[in-house]
């Protein structure tokens, strides 16, 4: 940097001419310059540990100045004053300005004084001459001015990449593509550059400023919103910035080049020392085979086989189309490798290659001239020698092949007939092996010729001096003594044979015997010893003792059959007899049977074993049943008493609960009584628990004594527990109904007679048919037609009147009313329900006794039945006077002979039992 050129001076000064005409900036550009600059100046002064933050006021005492000035220089200014009177700051600012002028920038209408001044634009100005002698004059492409060389730079490194065109330093970078491509021509792992828009600038401009703040250390010195609302950015502040990714990538490629120069000389080197050891190694491996391969050409020793000779002539073809071309071409590579060797030494100026001693290219050609001379001649040996053996080879081949096929037929004959085989075969095999005997001596009489012609040719073979005579002879020989010994081994088996066979005929007899006597035993003790072990499963005394009893008589059959036994191993003891007189090898077993004396001793022995073992089991299981009985009993007793005593309290209650015996609270008091008496009976409830847990431990699953069971106990006492809570609850309900419709004790003793009534099953509900007959029972009108007021029961009016005793009746309006008193669809109607349904039906309406008051009033204390009539229907009136049946004392009513003639029924008869009740 300290290098300076007068021409270039020319050239970086013709953009500060025009600072005069600038000095009126834009606000937008002087916003940019202001943070452009101020960002560069701290990337400088961050170097020496500070930064500033208003380049206007940080510059004014010219401490800063000059320090930055020392940064990006590399050289010492003068001492700085450290006063901080205005001459002590115009003084450091003038040695600040002095520096810069002395490397030849000529400053023009920039004084100390406007910078001490804080003088926006002269500091401003100050700065960008700065910028342009350090940072942007060094710049030159192709011999160009610094800006346009920068300029030609990004336009070179940015021609490759789509919707980029850099052709100034305003414009052209708006859209932020070119500085991304900068990034990624240089670091493309940085920056997905596919990824990115051209109509979408502000990510662009601030992916590109944060990647190169985060990964280049290019501080962030624009804003993109800055630039993207402006017009035409602000040329400096671009190039500013422009130019400090000229210098962070124009820096790491010259590294990359001196890197890439020193590692192509250090490969050079490397090829050349590996070519050098390439040709120690090959040039050492080939003199070696040279040296191992003419010691063996130079062999003419004599086989005497065939055979032998062969393989050398094949071994030496294998030489000469195998062995010998790879290493001529081993011999080629090796001289072309030391030419190329050679020359790339004396390209580089290095000395020749001297290769170790003895190992030169003259003396591989030497050792190789050696060996082309060891191989003249050594073909032409072996095949003299092949012809010489082929005369003799024949003969010798004729004895092998009869030889051979002699052997052959005798191979393993002698262990054929040495084998004891008969020592351990049944009787039918000793007669198989007999005829097969018979067959071999036939066969071996045929082979007497063979023999003969073989000690011919062997006698031939010796008077010819053949040179593997000895072999041929010691093979004669041998064969000569095995045909002797095949034939003093053949007499001796017949022999052995046929005494075998007298001797398995009399064992073959006791062992028929033995085999039908010890099977039936044998099924009689496997029976017995299941009988002894099977698991019994009893429930009563009786049961266990009819085992018992079966038992004894089984005890009493055990010394018959230990005679038995005892018989059938007599006739084994005579087979082993005969065995060891005659030394018959019995490997074999009996033929007849698979059960042995030995299984028969053991399951005998097994069987008096669990004699004893059965008694014990006998004993403990009736001691068990014992127990159980009594555990039986004791569960019985108390499951006679509880389960009754549940019956009959769960009878109890739908008593009381059917029954209306004084006011509810007096029912609730009464049940809550009846409650306590109730759960003061659950300690009898566990006591029965512990028995019945006693009887599950037992593993006793039925019981004589009684017909419950604990589970129809606890069914029985939560069904009875659940009982008495939901009458007690519907008591209380029903004064919780009474209390807030304002219903009185006669009309809820009503409703509870007409529930009653039609609850013929005592269930506490009522089904449809029994709810709807209630209903009526209690006036309530459920026909879909106005009620007839003649005074007469017609035929609808009866069908009404039947349907109140359990007949049909119309279905629209009683739905309506399942629907409210069934909600859940469960078919049944409970009191509860029944209660709160009258209560919302009569909460509006007068009792009894305020009717027939207010009729008293009409009639002058006189009740006329038309009148009452005139005032209900005939449906009501007749139920009306349903409900005053107990209180005519059993009188019979004139009407009630109506319902046999439903159609001659009307009021009149009704009038003289009216009159004398009223």
């Amino acid at each position: 940097m300290d290098h300076y050129d007068p021409q270039q001076t020319n050239d970086y000064m013709q953009p500060e001419e025009d600072w005069d005409r600038d000095l009126l900036l834009d606000p937008a550009w002087e916003k940019q310059q202001r943070k452009t600059f101020t960002a560069w100046c701290n990337s400088h002064l961050r170097k020496a540990g500070t930064q500033i933050e208003n380049i206007e006021e940080d510059f004014r005492d010219g401490l800063k100045l000059m320090l930055l000035l020392e940064v990006i220089s590399g050289e010492r200014l003068a001492k700085p004053e450290r006063g901080k009177m205005r001459v002590h700051k115009i003084s450091n600012v003038n040695k600040a300005l002095d520096f810069i002028a002395s490397k030849g920038v000529k400053l023009v209408s920039i004084g100390a004084e406007e910078i001490v001044d804080g003088n926006v634009k002269m500091t401003l100005g100050m700065i960008w001459t700065i910028i342009l002698r350090f940072a942007i004059q060094d710049i030159s492409v192709e011999e160009t001015s610094a800006k346009e060389g920068l300029l030609l730079w990004c336009q070179r490194k940015t021609a490759p990449y789509k919707n980029v065109n850099i052709q100034n330093f305003h414009i052209s970078w708006k859209d932020g593509l070119g500085f991304c491509a900068l990034i990624h021509r240089h670091r493309p792992e940085l920056i997905d550059y596919g990824k990115l828009r051209k109509d979408d600038p502000l990510t662009n401009l601030n992916t590109a400023f944060d990647v190169a703040e985060k990964y280049l250390d290019i501080p962030k010195m624009l804003d993109a919103e800055d630039i993207v609302g402006t017009a035409r950015p602000d040329e400096k502040a671009i190039m500013t910035y422009v130019s400090s990714f000229y210098h962070a990538f124009s820096g790491a490629q010259k590294a990359e080049t001196a890197a890439n120069r020193i590692c192509k000389v250090l490969a050079v080197n490397q090829e050349n020392e590996q070519l050098m050891e390439d040709y120690e190694k090959l040039a050492s491996d080939l003199l070696e085979w040279i040296r191992r391969t003419i010691p063996w050409l130079e062999n003419r020793a004599p086989e005497n086989t065939m055979q032998a000779m062969q393989q050398k002539l094949e071994d030496f073809r294998d030489y000469r189309r195998l062995h010998k071309p790879p290493k001529v071409q081993e011999k080629c590579q090796l001289e072309i490798n030391f030419n190329t060797l050679q020359t790339k030494l004396r390209l580089s100026n290095r000395p020749a290659f001297m290769p170790s001693e003895g190992k030169m290219v003259s003396d591989i050609n030497n050792a190789w001239g050696g060996l082309e001379q060891a191989e003249k001649g050594y073909e032409e040996w072996l095949l003299n020698e092949i012809r010489r053996l082929e005369r003799l080879d024949h003969l010798a081949e004729k004895f092998r092949q009869k030889a051979s096929i002699h052997e052959s037929w005798t191979d393993g004959k002698e262990a054929m007939l040495q084998q004891k085989d008969y020592e351990t075969a049944t009787l039918s095999e000793i007669k198989a092996l007999l005829k097969k005997h018979e067959a071999f001596e036939s066969d071996l009489a045929a082979h007497q010729d063979r023999v003969e012609q073989i000690a011919a040719i062997a006698q031939e073979l010796n008077e010819l001096d053949y040179y593997d005579s000895p072999s041929v002879n010691a093979r004669c020989q041998k064969i000569c003594d095995q045909w002797d010994n095949l034939g003093a081994l053949t007499q001796k088996r017949r022999e052995a044979l046929e005494r075998t066979e007298k001797l398995l005929e009399t064992i073959d007899q006791l062992y028929l015997e033995y085999a039908k006597r010890a099977a039936p035993f044998n099924n009689w003790m496997e029976g017995a010893m299941e009988d002894l072990q099977d698991t019994f499963i009893v429930h009563t005394i009786e049961e266990i003792q009819g085992l018992t009893t079966a038992h004894e008589q089984f005890k009493a059959t055990l010394p018959d059959a230990d005679k038995e036994r005892q018989a059938i191993l007599g006739i084994h003891n005579e087979v082993s007899k005969i065995v060891q007189t005659y030394h018959v090898n019995m490997a074999g077993t009996n033929p007849y049977t698979t059960i042995t004396p030995l299984e028969i001793n053991g399951k005998w022995e097994h069987v008096r074993q669990l004699v004893p073992r059965r008694d014990q089991a006998l004993m403990e299981e009736h001691a068990r049943q014992q127990q159980n009985e009594r555990l039986r009993k004791q569960f019985g007793a108390q499951a006679n008493v509880i389960g009754p005593w549940i019956q009959t309290k769960m009878e109890e209650i739908g008593r009381i609960s059917i029954e209306m015996h004084g006011t509810l609270e007096d029912q609730l008091n009464h049940l809550r009584q009846y409650e306590k008496s109730i759960v003061n009976y659950k300690p009898k409830i566990d006591q029965l628990e512990g028995d019945h847990q006693l009887i599950q431990e037992a593993l006793i699953f039925d019981n004589k004594h009684t017909n419950y069971t604990m589970e129809h106990i606890r069914v029985g006492w939560e069904q009875l527990l659940t009982t008495i809570a939901r009458t007690i609850n519907e008591v209380e309900n029903q004064i919780l109904t009474r209390d807030a419709k304002g219903i009185s004790q006669e009309q809820m003793n009503e409703f509870r007679a007409s529930f009653n009534h039609f609850d013929r099953d005592h269930s506490g509900t009522l089904g449809p048919e029994e709810f709807k007959a209630c209903l009526i029972s209690l006036g309530y009108d459920i026909g879909n037609d106005a009620q007839k007021k003649t005074g007469m029961m017609d035929c609808e009016d009866f069908r009404a009147c039947l349907i109140s005793m359990g007949y049909n009746m119309g279905e629209a309006e009683f739905a309506r009313i399942m629907s409210i008193v069934d909600p859940n669809r469960l078919g049944v109607v409970t009191f509860q329900a029944f209660i709160d349904f009258m209560s919302r039906e009569t909460a509006d309406t007068d009792t009894a006794d305020q009717v027939m008051a207010s009729f008293k009033i009409l009639a002058g204390d006189k009740v006329r039945l038309h009148t009452l009539v005139s005032c209900i229907s005939l449906i009501s009136a007749f139920f009306f006077l349903l409900s005053l049946r107990e209180s005519v004392k059993g009188s019979t009513l004139p009407w009630e002979g109506a319902l046999k003639s439903p159609a001659q029924l009307s009021v009149r008869t009704l009038q003289p039992t009216l009159a004398s009740k009223f």
